[in-house]
C-alpha cells in the first residue's frame, strides 16, 4: 500500500532483486552497492545489507545533505519521468502483471528509439 513506509519492507526488496549480469562467469546474486537517500536511514536497514555483503550509501538524518546521493537519484528520477508521459503507465489501470508489463515494454522501446534518433 502507498501508506506504509519503504523501509519496512526493505529486506524482501533487496532478497526479490533478480540476478546481476557479468560479461564472464556466474551472475552475482546481488548488487555490490547501494545509494540510498534519509528515508532508509534505519538500523535495520543497514543490518539487512550487511547481512546480505552489500556495501551502503545511504546519507544519515540530520546529518548530511542528500546532493552527494543526487547525482545517482537523478538518472532513476529522469527514467520515472519520461515513464510518466504514457498515460497507461502513469496510471496502473490493469490489475494482471502482465497486462501493465505489455503496456511498459513498448514506452520503453519508444523512449530509446527517441533517444537514439537524438544522437544519430
Amino acid at each position: 500500500g502507498a501508506n506504509a513506509h519503504d523501509s519496512t519492507v526493505f529486506a524482501e526488496l533487496l532478497d526479490a532483486v533478480p540476478a546481476v549480469r557479468q560479461p564472464r562467469g556466474r551472475p552475482r546474486k546481488r548488487p555490490g552497492k547501494l545509494h540510498a537517500d534519509k528515508g532508509y536511514d534505519y538500523r535495520k536497514c543497514r543490518v539487512a545489507l550487511r547481512r546480505r555483503g552489500i556495501k551502503c550509501r545511504i546519507a544519515r538524518r540530520g546529518i548530511e545533505s542528500s546532493q552527494r546521493l543526487g547525482r545517482h537519484r537523478w538518472v532513476v528520477e529522469r527514467t520515472f519521468a519520461w515513464l510518466n508521459r504514457f498515460r497507461r503507465v502513469r496510471v496502473r489501470y490493469e490489475r494482471r502483471d502482465d497486462i501493465h508489463l505489455a503496456f511498459t515494454m513498448p514506452a520503453c522501446a519508444l523512449i530509446t528509439w527517441r533517444a537514439v534518433k537524438r544522437f544519430c
